[in-house]
């Protein structure tokens, strides 16, 4: 119930609120536009269809050079045929210039027409009426021609129609466009679905990945069969979870051993302050046990942070609720009791004392000497809450449910006692949840399965009925 104030959190839990399965671009259900497949299938697009453009356009440039070769031979061909024909028989006209699809003129050296092909007997007689033009326009017809000298008879020119060269480069052009157009979507479809192919492993593995929980389970991600580069990758992330259990494992025996060696002097200190409180009555020494008391419940915290969920068993009991009523009174003097304390609850005593303790003086540190702590039960047949209000300033909006992380505080504590009263409300099979009070200050409700007591109940079978709770020793020995 931290202060609003500036908050400080540390880095690993800022790369972890980056890394949240389902946040940002690290989500598995990422936007099309930031997957890794489209971008592939993008590229592979791009570049195949360049390089398909680039080949279709050499190709039908090949293509309409050669047919431009091939026309223009066979318009030099016919041309040097035919003079062939005037210059080595003198005559012959009428068999050899009315070719099929060929024009002809025959131009005598004053440049009169003196002899023509059937399309073009209206120039005979009259003078020679293309000049210097290559490609001219006959009967809707645009027709290439060359002139060739045929001897005596002056100079003959030859024409051929250009119909079908052009029809034929206007069909590969046509070709090359919708080729243009066409490919790249073809393309880009195709790399979508040989990404997705090619990259399900990747997509399986990111899958696991995003499964795993380091302070839960750090079991090995299975490997593919083949070898390639996911299961590099995997591999990779198995030699990582091994170098985080080592750690893991480290830094629990080195806050186990700081617990150890915290924990014998706090006990002969709390010891001495309480005989030194009840021989002089000073204030002073009332405050450095309450103190010593607060450093002793911070190793409890540390040692549950140690130990972790998984290898905490609690010690089922069934006791009085009014025991946890005492006892919580003693350990936060001043606290307001409201509620039905008249019943049982079916609990670990020391772990749940330790999560209402740390709620209390969490409410206590925050609303002051002079602010109210206020402890209400409240019991239904499914579950059990413990609401816990203060009159201090509330929750910050801004940390939201981020106030139950580890190390997390803006006030100037562990940051702990909030972490480690959920995970005991949560090894309880219940819950711990805060808001802010609609008439001020925090409000925190711990939820425990209601205490049904009946045959088939598995914990009360094994739990004990006691009048008064174990007491939890000032520092839990190391394991």
């Amino acid at each position: 119930m931290p202060e609003a104030r500036p908050v400080t959190t540390p880095p690993g839990a800022r790369r972890a609120a980056l890394l949240t399965p389902g946040a940002g671009l690290y989500s598995a259900r990422v936007a099309w536009r930031h997957s890794l497949r489209f971008r592939l299938a993008l590229t592979y697009s791009a570049l195949s269809a360049l390089l398909l453009m680039l080949i279709t356009l050499g190709v039908v440039s090949l293509l309409l050079s050669r047919m431009e070769q091939q026309f223009v031979d066979r318009l030099n061909d016919r041309a040097d045929t035919l003079a062939e024909a005037f210059t080595n028989t003198g005559g012959g006209l009428g068999r050899t210039a009315g070719g099929a699809g060929a024009y002809t003129l025959l131009i005598d050296p004053d440049g009169q027409v003196v002899a023509a092909s059937p399309a073009l007997r209206d120039y005979i007689d009259s003078g020679y009426p293309f000049g210097s033009l290559s490609r001219v326009p006959i009967q809707n017809t645009t027709v290439r021609a060359v002139k060739r000298a045929a001897g005596n008879f002056g100079t003959l020119w030859v024409g051929l129609p250009e119909d079908d060269l052009i029809a034929a480069r206007q069909s590969a052009l046509s070709a090359l466009l919708l080729a243009l157009v066409t490919a790249p979507l073809i393309l880009l479809l195709t790399g979508w679905w040989v990404g997705r192919r090619a990259l399900a492993g990747l997509e399986h593995a990111a899958n696991l990945a995003d499964q795993l929980d380091p302070a839960r389970n750090l079991d090995p991600l299975p490997l593919p069969a083949r070898e390639d580069e996911v299961q590099r990758l995997l591999v990779a992330i198995n030699s990582l979870l091994v170098r985080i259990e080592a750690q893991q494992a480290r830094e629990k025996q080195l806050l186990g051993q700081i617990v150890h060696e915290l924990g014998a002097p706090l006990t002969v200190l709390k010891a001495s302050l309480s005989r030194a409180e009840a021989r002089l009555g000073d204030p002073e020494v009332a405050r450095a046990a309450l103190v010593a008391d607060e450093l002793t419940f911070t190793t409890q915290d540390l040692m549950q942070l140690a130990r972790g969920q998984l290898e905490l068993k609690l010690a089922w009991h069934y006791i009085p609720a009014r025991t946890l009523r005492d006892r919580l009174d003693r350990l936060v003097p001043g606290t307001t009791f409201t509620g039905d304390w008249g019943g049982g609850i079916l609990c670990d005593p020391d772990r749940l004392t330790q999560a209402l303790r740390n709620l209390l003086a969490n409410g206590r540190r925050h609303a002051g000497p002079e602010g109210t702590v206020t402890l209400d039960l409240h019991e239904t047949p499914e579950k059990l809450c413990f609401r816990v209000r203060d009159s201090g300033p509330g929750l910050p909006a801004e940390l939201g449910d981020r106030i139950f992380e580890p190390f997390v505080s803006g006030a100037g504590s562990s940051g702990l006692g909030l972490s480690v009263a959920r995970q005991i409300a949560r090894m309880h099979g219940g819950d711990l949840s805060g808001t802010n009070h609609p008439d001020g200050g925090a409000l925190f409700t711990l939820a425990l399965p209601g205490a049904a007591l009946g045959d088939d109940s598995e914990d009360l079978e094994d739990a004990e009925l006691l009048d008064e709770p174990p007491l939890a020793p000032a520092t839990p020995p190391v394991t």
